[in-house]
């Protein structure tokens, strides 16, 4: 690749990382309204919640497939307007049904766009030999930010499916145009299916990591969930005011990953990961001990940092595996982080309904503890790879 190519398919990419989760960091900040609107229980909106990773599950194995047959760049056409069209159909749930199908719509449009994201980003990294998977993930973060923070800066100005109209359709018009522009990186787009893989042809490590992605998306998933709700329930104030907590959080989720490729050229994918996961588990210990208010921001910015570079540790891990089938293992890996995804809320919801959140939020400690052992399959097989 020459060096123009590469700063132009960087640019472009990073841009789409940021403006695709948007819409997410809006509905993430609704979530306690539609909770009070619907008048659902913890254990009825953890059921609801399902709709979107189970979802997501199913469109990441057609997502994997869709990359060849379409190539990663034109998926990013198709995606754009279908999560934008997605996103709004939560907000309009009337009943516990309705809002499962609704994310379930939201999810499917997601998996799309998570598998071109991230096949293009690993795809630069290995042509360009350049670092760039952790801040790409930070621009994502920044946009999941930026999407709460649309909520929480217009509740007084538009209702909220305003918000999140204006969030969603906004970014998926700017993304649809700046995809048109991306650069061919890697292999060719729309070469067709790959053969099947049997289970006994898989690698290895590609189990490991799928542990590793597991335990840190479980966390994830369950903080970004249920971080206003217990933000709500601390602070009784109105619901629009407890979406701070997911500001705080993406906002050093997003830190973490601008961070996270110097991090892991100056003390490798090992060292990295271990002292992120030790970071969490300082997060999550702020939010379960009976501390002062105050406590509770710094264990949310705790976790937000602990979980930044999981994911994108994990793709660039993956991507690295093999040069043929990397949008596959890259669709196996996301399908085992989304199981996180998929475990996380129902689990901490239903803990919650009986034993507080408190208790719900330890659950994630001891899946934390595996991510923490098996966190030596990260490192690469070669240490070629430059700081961009």
């Amino acid at each position: 690749m020459d060096l123009a190519t590469t700063r132009k398919g960087v640019l472009l990419i990073m841009t789409l990382f940021f403006l695709q989760p948007v819409a997410i960091g809006c509905w993430l900040a609704l979530i306690p309204f539609v909770k009070e609107t619907l008048e659902l229980s913890k254990a009825e909106l953890s059921i609801a919640l399902l709709g979107s990773p189970v979802a997501l599950l199913v469109a990441l194995q057609i997502a994997g497939k869709a990359v060849g047959l379409f190539g990663v760049r034109k998926l990013f056409l198709y995606a754009f307007p279908l999560q934008a069209a997605a996103s709004v159909l939560p907000i309009v749930a009337i009943n516990q049904l309705t809002l499962f199908l609704g994310l379930a719509a939201f999810g499917a449009a997601i998996a799309l766009m998570e598998v071109a994201l991230n096949v293009y980003a690993g795809r630069i990294e290995k042509k360009a030999a350049r670092l760039i998977m952790n801040r790409c993930h930070g621009f994502w973060a920044l946009g999941l930010m930026t999407g709460s923070l649309v909520v929480s800066l217009m509740a007084g100005a538009l209702s909220p499916l305003g918000a999140m109209m204006f969030g969603s359709f906004a970014t998926a018009i700017i993304g649809f145009y700046l995809a048109l522009g991306l650069p061919k990186v890697g292999e060719e787009d729309g070469k067709g299916t790959l053969p099947r893989r049997k289970l006994s042809e898989l690698p290895r490590s590609l189990f490991l990591i799928a542990i590793f992605m597991f335990a840190i998306t479980l966390t994830e998933g369950a903080m970004a969930d249920w971080a206003a709700v217990y933000l709500s329930e601390r602070m009784e104030s109105s619901l629009t005011d407890a979406a701070i907590a997911v500001t705080v959080f993406s906002g050093f989720l997003a830190a973490g990953r601008f961070a996270g490729d110097w991090l892991k050229y100056r003390f490798g994918a090992l060292v990295h990961a271990r002292g992120s996961i030790a970071t969490t588990v300082l997060g999550l210990l702020l939010l379960i001990l009976p501390l002062p208010l105050p406590f509770v921001f710094v264990g949310f910015a705790c976790v937000g940092l602990g979980v930044a570079s999981g994911y994108p540790l994990g793709v660039s891990a993956v991507a690295a595996l093999d040069d043929v089938y990397e949008a596959g293992n890259v669709a196996l890996m996301s399908t085992a982080a989304l199981m996180g995804f998929l475990v996380g809320p129902p689990l901490i919801g239903f803990l919650s309904e009986a034993f507080g959140l408190r208790v719900g939020f330890t659950v994630m400690i001891p899946g934390l503890l595996a991510a923490f052992a098996v966190a030596h399959v990260l490192q690469p097989r070669e240490s070629s790879q430059n700081e961009e």
